[in-house]
């Protein structure tokens, strides 16, 4: 007897473990965030194009994706059993044995199956089935065993019909498990066995040898079934799921029981080896629940297999060593290029070097004051008075027009020098531009940089307002030629203080003391200046200001062969600076761009891989090894 002093209390009742969620349902959501994310990376603009065969296969495995994420998002996933052969193996006739009755067209005269056939449970809303499935013929079944399998009968893989041919290759993709049918005559013709190998990757196959009873012959030799499964050995299925049947004898018992309900029991006088009701049962009880899950899983897992694997080919390659090759072979080109057109433009500068001379000398008389100056301005309007300028100039009147150019200080040097760089770019500097890009192109590709990346942006620098460009580094070599020859360093500098000092003081000095003497030997010594000694106010600072100018153009010249030379040099450098400013940086923009674009690929794989190994981590176990070649 227990103590009634004593009471024991309850033991706290144990919470049961909440089921864990369905895997493939689990799997829906993730699928679809892969499928949004494939498709907006084929969406994207890139550097490195997709081909179009590329792009196709891309977004036929989005689809894919797509499809198996639809179909996964139920309580009870369907499973689509596709016959897939040629004509004449008995598909239809399989498929009416397997219904226990007349569903399917089977025809004798010609076998060939034109309208593919969807048999499923009638407890099966149509909007269930996929897309592709509803357009199908439909037939409805009661049979249990097959509540969760939708089997379909589709067009003949070598039908003479391309419409036929393209019916199958659109209802592949919905199948989870192809079950490959042949005959004696027909289990490896060509045809089916290039599909085969293209879908293997993606499908679960099982294999039918119908019209069994015409296998066993007893002639020597392999018999079909064994020729049949050494080839699949040889395609890494080493234990493949090959049943041996003769449909037409079963069809034929189920018409004879006269109902399409309740299957006929086994015909008799059938071949060793015949394995109909085996498939049979395989249908209906060997995939189970479990085994659907597992063939949804396992496609799902291929799928993503393959999806990797093509986005794996088309990562962008790294270009970043080649870039640096074809930068530094650009870089001596474009130096070249560079001089050769400053050589070009200077020519074309040439016959105006008087007018250059002329401007380069009215900036350095800024420098003067007096009576210096004023000799310097006299001369000069007098050495301009000659200047053919205007006449020697074709487009001078142009340069001209609305306003009158008494003297060069009013000189556009901006507009001649456009006129010039317009001049040379229409004989010369046009072309060179097109030759050079076709030049960098062929040393691009010489250096193993894809032609296809660098077409697009050089076209588009080619194409660039290299006139104006050019003007622009005219002016600027110029104007740095100018304050080198109008400010000097070194001793030059020196020299021409100490002369522009003295020649701005010494005129006027001699002015004022010619002057002076003239006026103390006129008051003190009662001379009478004559008119020679006048003159002599106007001649000995005259003289003073020759001699000084003399010096000028002695020992600082301004002449057109110094200023070509300094001027070709400074020209050079910017056409140079410019044309690197725009060209070199192509290579290292689309290297740049590629290693994006690579790291959104290594994204995309890695966010693949990341939900097959959560999927290859949570399946189960299930007898489905055999219907999956290594």
């Amino acid at each position: 007897m227990s103590d009634v002093g004593t009471t024991e209390s309850p033991p706290a009742p144990i919470a049961p473990e909440e089921p864990p969620p369905p895997l493939l349902r689990t799997l829906a959501p993730l699928l679809r965030g892969l499928e949004r994310q494939v498709r907006s990376w084929l969406d994207t603009r890139r550097k490195f194009p997709l081909t179009m065969l590329q792009r196709a296969e891309l977004e036929g495995l989005a689809e894919d994706i797509r499809r198996q994420a639809e179909a996964l998002d139920v309580e009870k996933p369907l499973l689509v059993i596709m016959l897939m052969g040629g004509t004449g193996v008995g598909k239809s006739t399989l498929l009416n044995a397997l219904a226990g009755g007349p569903i399917a067209q089977a025809s004798f005269t010609r076998p060939t199956t034109r309208d593919p056939v969807v048999y499923f449970h009638h407890s099966i809303r149509t909007d269930r089935l996929d897309p592709a499935l509803r357009l199908c013929r439909l037939a409805q079944h009661d049979r249990e065993g097959l509540l969760q399998k939708v089997i379909v009968d589709t067009p003949d893989l070598d039908s003479n019909e391309l419409a036929n041919r393209e019916k199958l290759k659109a209802l592949l993709p919905v199948a989870d498990i192809v079950l490959y049918v042949g005959s004696q005559e027909k289990y490896h013709d060509r045809l089916g066995w290039d599909l085969f190998k293209e879908q293997r990757s993606r499908r679960a196959f099982a294999f039918v040898l119908n019209k069994w009873d015409r296998c066993v012959t007893g002639e020597s030799g392999l018999r079909p079934d064994e020729d049949l499964l050494k080839d699949l050995k040889a395609e890494g299925f080493a234990n493949p799921l090959l049943f041996r049947t003769t449909a037409q004898v079963w069809l034929d018992a189920g018409i004879k029981a006269g109902s399409a309900v309740v299957l006929p029991p086994k015909p008799t006088g059938l071949i060793e080896g015949e394995q109909f009701a085996l498939l049979r049962n395989w249908l209906e009880l060997g995939l189970s629940r479990l085994e659907i899950e597992a063939v949804k899983a396992r496609g799902v897992g291929q799928l993503l297999t393959t999806m990797a694997r093509v986005v794996d080919s088309v990562r962008p390659p790294d270009l970043s060593d080649e870039a640096a090759k074809v930068r530094d072979s650009w870089r001596k080109t474009l130096g070249d290029e560079a001089r050769v057109q400053a050589e070009v433009l200077v020519g074309t500068l040439e016959p105006y070097q008087t007018e250059v001379e002329h401007h380069f000398s009215v900036e350095d008389q800024q420098r003067f004051r007096g009576l210096m100056a004023a000799y310097l301005r006299l001369t000069t309007r007098l050495r301009y008075a000659g200047s053919s300028l205007r006449d020697s100039i074709p487009f001078a009147g142009r340069l001209l027009a609305g306003g009158k150019v008494e003297t060069p200080v009013e000189w556009n040097l901006g507009v001649f020098i456009q006129e010039c760089a317009r001049t040379a770019g229409e004989r010369v500097l046009d072309q060179r531009t097109t030759a050079l890009v076709n030049r960098l192109l062929v040393e691009g590709d010489q250096k193993g940089f894809p032609l296809n990346l660098l077409n697009d942006p050089i076209a588009m620098v080619g194409r660039l307002d290299w006139r104006e460009r050019v003007t622009r580094g005219v002016i600027d070599a110029l104007g740095e030629v100018e304050r080198e020859a109008t400010h000097p360093t070194g001793w030059r500098r020196m020299l021409r203080g100490t002369l522009s000092m003295l020649a701005n003081i010494a005129p006027e000095l001699s002015l004022i003391a010619t002057a002076g003497v003239i006026l103390f030997n006129f008051i003190v010594n009662q001379q009478t200046p004559g008119l020679f000694e006048m003159s002599l106010i106007l001649l000995i600072p005259l003289t003073v200001v020759i001699v000084f100018h003399l010096l000028i153009l002695l020992l600082l010249p301004i002449r057109w062969p110094a200023i070509r030379g300094r001027f070709l040099a400074r020209l050079g450098n910017r056409l140079s600076e410019e044309m690197e400013r725009v060209y070199l940086p192509i290579p290292g923009e689309i290297a740049l761009a590629l290693v994006d674009e690579r790291k959104r690929v290594d994204e995309l794989i890695s966010d693949t891989k990341k939900v097959s190994d959560w999927l290859t981590e949570r399946q189960q176990a299930a007898q489905v090894s055999e219907l999956y070649g290594t």
